[in-house]
Formats: structure tokens, C-alpha cells, sequence
């Protein structure tokens, strides 16, 4: 009696199990066969009223998944069709809505397929959404690299969906997207999407620094000057960051040579403007490398390879290092400009101006007797008052 029972339940239960099973497919079934039928422009309805049913949720994601085999499929003759980028963007949205993952493979081919900026966003912002997985990561990186490789070749990219693209590979922050989005950032395109990418770079779950150090170090010249820049640009790094950023970038500029005329104007770039740099964010580590730069600047200007403006540049850089070396370099320097004065009666009143403020500046006791001279020379009343100042700020 009791087998008899055991096996009316199992019949049972194998009969509600299949009817089940045949329910959901017949369901299934049954708006494909809607969705097969109807037109392309009513198509999106269709996927539309099989959301808000009752049970979709047995059935609603392979639904939108035999809609975008269908758009695939078709792909070829209609990817300009309005009702077809419609129907590609519907079927994506609805995915997002659900998170059915299982359709990120055929939402890429899609992506690839079409290349309208609708459908294109719809998707990308579909596969945001299923989170940083690899594969899709992988994707949108390879996109960024053929964007960037067409428009060097002139080719204009869809800024729409390039810019969905730099948004979605910020937003999931895989230290695997810094090379591509920095070398979209150096490849000339419009400011707006500079400013994208650089949102985008600073998003990423990664050593933004140690990238950008590696770069100034070790990439081409534009590269080292670009990611320089790049750094000085962010709202995310500190200020020592940044001063580790300029002093990384005045060692390489001290230290590369080239007979490249192009080559040359890129580094000398670098090394000017990391000395402006250090100059503003007063870091004084990068003082032994500020003083070289100095000496370099120095002999070009005697030999009218640069102008004034750079030299006086390095004298102010020096000041705002703060360092006893620094001064004992400028105090030499104005020592020699008083015995030149005294002498010849010549003087370049900016340069002895911007020695004695660097050297009030730096406030230190050992260019008192440099700085005490000046009261005995033919300098203009300007400058000995600045004089007098910085003898008042040194240090006892």
C-alpha cells in the first residue's frame, strides 16, 4: 500500500513538474511567435507587453535574447533601418532592466554589427551595468585602441559612443584601461573628450601616479610631457603627488639628450615647465635637480640660447626650494653680478632683482655679506630697498 502511494506522489510531482516546464516554454513560445509575426516596428511592443506579464520573469530574458538573434541576424540589410536600431536599443534596455547577463556576447556582436550611436550607447551602458567583468573590459579597451588608431588616420570617430565608451571603462576601473584611455588622451582629440578621459583615467581603481611616473620616465618625449601634464591637471592627486610628477619630470629633461629638433622642444618643454611647477608647489626634495637645471639655464643664456625669461625662472625655482644649497648657489651668483657692477657699472636690474627676493626668500644668514654689498654699489633705489628687505628676512 505504501509503494503504491510512493509512486502516485512521484507521478504526481513528474506531472506538475512538466507542466510546468511545458507552461514556461509554451509561454516562451507563444511571444516569439507574437514577436515573429509582427512587424518591425511593432516589435519593441511586443517585448514591451512581455514585461509587464505576470510571469515574465520565467521567461522575459531568453525573450530579449532571441530579440537581439534577431537583429543580429538581420543585421547586414537593416543596420540603418530606424525600427531595427529601435528594436536593437529596446531589446538592450530591457536586458539592463533584468540583468541577464547571459546576453553580453550577443549585445557585443551587436555593438559590432550597427554603428549608429543609439543602439551603440544603449548597449554599452547595458554591459556597465553587469559590472567589471573581463570579457567586456577587454571589449571596450579594444575599442578605445581602434578609435584612437582611426583618428590618427584621420577617420572621425562617433564622439557619442566614444564618449559612452571612456565613461563606461571610468565607471568599472580596471587598471587594464589606463594605456588606452591615455593614449586617446594624447591622440588630438577635441578638448571635450580630453577633459572625458581625464575624468575617466582618474576613476580607475589603480596607482594613477606610479602610471604616470612610468610614462615621464620611460615613454617617448610627447608621452612624458603629456602624462606630466596630465598629473599637474588632476583634481585627485596631492600636492606631493605632483611634486613627485615635476621632479620626475625635471630629472628626465636634465638627463635626456637628442639631436631631434622636435625631439629637443619636447623635453625642453618638460624641463621648463616641471620648474615652473616646483616653483608654485615649493617641493623642496626636487632642490639638487632645481640647481642643475640652474647651471644648464645659466650657460645657455650667456649664450643667448634662451631667453632672460628662462633664467629668471630657474632663480626664482631656486628660491622657492628653501635649501641652503640653493642659496649658497644664488648668493655665488650675486656675487658675481656685484663685482661685475662694481667694475663696469653693467647690471641686468631683473636678474639682481630676482637673485636678492629669491634669496630674501629663502631667509638664509649666509648671503648676509652678498646681499649687505648691494648698499655699497650704483644699484637703483629699488633694488636696494629689496635688499634691505631680504637682509630683514634672514635667519640668525
Amino acid at each position: 500500500m505504501m509503494k503504491f502511494i510512493g509512486r502516485c506522489l512521484l507521478a504526481a510531482l513528474m506531472f506538475f513538474f512538466s507542466f510546468s516546464v511545458f507552461s514556461q516554454e509554451s509561454i516562451l513560445n507563444s511571444y516569439q511567435r507574437n514577436f515573429a509575426r509582427a512587424s518591425l516596428g511593432a516589435k519593441p511592443g511586443i517585448l514591451r507587453d512581455a514585461a509587464t506579464d505576470s510571469r515574465s520573469e520565467e521567461f522575459i530574458g531568453d525573450l530579449y535574447e532571441y530579440a537581439l538573434q534577431f537583429v543580429l541576424d538581420n543585421s547586414e540589410l537593416l543596420r540603418e533601418d530606424a525600427d531595427m536600431i529601435t528594436l536593437a536599443g529596446a531589446a538592450a534596455q530591457g536586458i539592463r532592466a533584468i540583468g541577464y547577463r547571459e546576453s553580453a556576447e550577443t549585445l557585443w556582436k551587436v555593438f559590432n554589427a550597427f554603428k549608429d550611436s543609439y543602439s551603440r550607447v544603449e548597449i554599452i551602458n547595458t554591459l556597465v551595468s553587469f559590472g567589471p567583468e573581463p570579457e567586456i573590459i577587454l571589449n571596450l579597451n579594444q575599442f578605445i585602441i581602434e578609435q584612437n588608431y582611426y583618428y590618427q588616420f584621420g577617420i572621425t570617430p562617433d564622439y557619442t559612443t566614444l564618449s559612452a565608451c571612456i565613461s563606461a571603462l571610468g565607471i568599472m576601473g580596471d587598471e587594464s584601461s589606463y594605456i588606452p584611455l591615455f593614449r586617446g588622451f594624447i591622440a588630438g582629440y577635441p578638448e571635450r573628450i580630453e577633459n572625458e578621459i581625464q575624468r575617466a583615467l582618474e576613476s580607475i581603481n589603480g596607482d594613477y601616479r606610479e602610471f604616470l611616473i612610468h610614462i615621464i620616465r620611460n615613454d617617448a618625449p610627447e608621452e612624458k610631457l603629456a602624462a606630466f601634464h596630465l598629473g599637474l591637471l588632476s583634481d585627485v592627486l596631492s600636492s606631493q603627488t605632483k611634486g613627485e610628477l615635476a621632479q620626475a619630470a625635471l630629472e628626465v629633461s636634465l638627463e635626456f639628450e637628442s639631436d631631434d629638433t622636435i625631439v629637443e622642444h619636447y623635453i625642453d618643454s618638460l624641463g621648463f615647465d616641471s620648474v615652473l611647477a616646483l616653483t608654485r608647489l615649493r617641493w623642496n626634495r626636487a632642490s639638487p635637480f632645481a640647481i642643475r637645471h640652474f647651471y644648464r639655464v645659466q650657460t645657455e643664456y650667456q649664450k643667448e640660447a634662451v631667453p632672460k625669461s628662462r633664467f629668471l625662472e630657474a632663480i626664482t625655482c631656486l628660491g622657492a626650494m628653501g635649501t641652503s644649497e640653493s642659496s649658497q648657489v644664488l648668493a655665488l651668483q650675486l656675487g658675481y653680478f656685484n663685482s661685475r657692477t662694481e667694475y663696469s657699472g653693467e647690471f641686468d636690474s631683473d636678474i639682481i632683482l630676482a637673485l636678492v627676493n629669491a634669496l630674501g626668500e629663502i631667509g638664509d644668514k649666509a648671503a648676509f655679506d652678498y646681499l649687505l654689498y648691494i648698499s655699497y654699489l650704483e644699484y637703483p633705489e629699488n633694488i636696494q630697498a629689496a635688499a634691505r628687505d631680504a637682509l630683514n628676512r634672514l635667519r640668525w
